[in-house]
């Protein structure tokens, strides 16, 4: 599959967007994708201050030599991007803007863009951009600010979508609206097959900490000025001011001095951290700029759908004890051992555990001795955030020892297939059980999540238009509030309990005399009932 070139712009200097490409390569390539980065911000070069300590060696060329290549005759691009020492797996090269010594700045300015595509650069340039496509899944560039030749190239020529930043003032705004436009145009008039821009506007170092009503009233100002550049993407169901609010990077003090990558330190963020708007971003990127709905409905399961479609595992089973280890754990993992899969235990309070990133293993087993731990617990909520995306394969698994009763589990855990060791059950069997889930079930989500969806929308499009007693209604409406809340919580369990409580109430008979439905609750209904369709729509994509 033919790679995507994305390039980000700043109609300003200043708004960090340097500061947010380097970031968002690295979470690119964490989740599995070959990243190139390139710095044509000639006049101001900074990426290779970001990577700085990820490289081996200071670039001996860069983009400017791509110039230099063209002129002394070369058929095809030279070698000039360097590969970086990523902490973790994946990949990320860097081409930077050239070779930094005291001839860099005669370089610059000796190059003339204009007299360039006269000779015919424009054609070299596409076999550049059609060997990084074919070598990486995203190119990601480092535009110039303003307006210029160089500005040209990087936001009509090359790019297939683009990343507009602009902090929270009318000139910064303006600016990137008019260069997009701008952009455009310019392809309609270039001999290369190049659809419309697909444009991300992103509000960036927005203090609202402090100044929280001016904050607000300049994120609503912003999403309707930057309204048309969603126009030809965003979903019908979502509004540019909540699409705007998720991708919106915070400023935080502490990462305004120098230049850093938080996403190599902010592993698992919360959402008042800058990488949690990072994340969002290269999600975004990362599904190009699709499924947007589900995005707006659960952003931690839009990004953790982009996080797995490329991931890989080291092991097939985390196996999860709690303290005191069960010795019967021992055995079933060395049971499964023995069935040649990849295994390891995570025991409760090990202090290393939220320090990754990304996932260990494909699938996550707690064994339950009693009762599920408080770190047990933790585990598995972490897990399951990032295994929400509906087209993952990914499994939880819950083993349960003779002193655990199933009806004390938590609700979220009771709708999972469990496992029994008993007098009857031994470690062999539960583990060739597992084997068999694990290696044997075809791909694809096989839990009843998607049944428990589909069984609430037909319980909700049942609901009548009249019943017998006002009373009634009441229980209704306390139903479908609750079915709102199960799927807030993605509470599986709770919304099937629900949607046979809502199913009896829609099989009375109504007699005597006749109550329609209360004022509201038919929009709470199909509001409702809108949610579940986006996340059914999600599971069939």
């Amino acid at each position: 599959m033919t790679g995507t070139v994305v390039t980000f712009y700043s109609y300003k200097g200043g708004v960090g967007r340097s500061f947010t490409l380097a970031n968002v390569a690295v979470l690119l390539a964490r989740w599995g994708y070959r990243v190139l980065t390139i710095d044509w911000d000639l006049e101001a070069p900074g990426l290779h201050h970001y990577y700085g300590p990820l490289m081996s060696k200071a670039p001996k060329g860069g983009v400017i030599d791509l110039a230099a290549d063209f002129l002394t005759g070369a058929a095809e691009p030279r070698q000039h991007a360097i590969r970086l020492a990523l902490p973790e797996q994946g990949t990320v090269s860097l081409l930077a803007a050239g070779k930094q010594d005291v001839s860099y700045t005669g370089r610059v300015q000796d190059i003339d863009w204009e007299d360039l595509y006269r000779r015919g650069f424009a054609a070299f340039l596409e076999r550049c951009r059609a060997e990084w496509t074919e070598n990486y899944d995203f190119v990601l560039i480092d535009s110039r600010t303003g307006i210029s030749d160089i500005g040209g190239i990087c936001t009509a020529h090359l790019p297939d979508r683009l990343v507009v930043l602009f902090t929270a003032n009318q000139q910064s705004v303006e600016g990137v609206v008019n260069i997009a436009q701008r952009a455009d145009a310019a392809r309609d008039r270039m001999p290369y097959d190049r659809p419309p821009h697909l444009v991300l506007p992103v509000l960036s170092r927005l203090d609202n900490r402090v100044e929280y009503e001016r904050a607000e009233g300049w994120q609503h100002r912003c999403a309707e000025l930057t309204a048309p550049l969603y126009r030809n993407w965003l979903a019908k169901s979502v509004t540019q001011e909540q699409m705007l609010r998720h991708t919106t990077v915070p400023y935080v003090s502490y990462w305004s001095f120098g230049e850093h990558l938080p996403v190599t330190e902010e592993l698992t963020p919360s959402a008042d951290q800058i990488s949690y708007a990072l994340e969002s971003i290269a999600a975004v990127i990362a599904q190009q700029f699709d499924r947007t709905a589900l995005f707006a409905d659960n952003r931690d399961a839009y990004v953790a759908a982009a996080r797995t479609q490329r991931q890989s595992y080291r092991l097939d089973l985390l196996v999860s004890i709690s303290r005191p280890e069960p010795p019967i754990a021992t055995e079933l993992i060395n049971e499964l051992v023995d069935l040649k899969l990849q295994v390891e235990r995570s025991v409760s309070t090990d202090p290393e555990f939220f320090d990754h990133g990304s996932d260990p293993a494909k699938h996550l087993c707690l064994v339950i001795d009693g009762e599920v731990s408080r770190w047990q617990a933790t585990e598995a909520e972490r897990f399951l955030r990032h295994a929400l995306d509906a087209d993952s394969d990914r499994r939880l698994f819950c083993v349960l020892t003779r002193r655990t009763d199933p009806e004390k589990l938590p609700a979220f855990l009771r709708n999972l297939r469990l496992f029994r060791l008993d007098a009857n059950t031994r470690p062999r069997q539960v583990a060739r059980q597992l084997h068999e889930v694990i290696i044997d079930a075809p791909a694809g989500r096989t839990d009843s999540g998607h049944v428990a969806l589909q069984d609430a929308a037909a319980a909700l499009r049942k609901v009548p238009v009249e019943l017998s007693r006002e009373g009634r209604w009441a229980i209704v409406e306390q139903t479908v509030i609750d079915m709102a809340t199960a799927l807030d919580d993605n509470d599986m369990a709770l919304l099937k309990e629900l949607t046979a409580d809502l199913d009896l109430l829609n099989e009375v008979r109504v007699t005597g005399s006749r109550v329609t439905t209360p004022d509201g609750l038919r929009e709470h209904i199909d509001a409702l009932l809108a949610r579940i369709d986006r996340r059914i729509t999600v599971f069939t994509d």
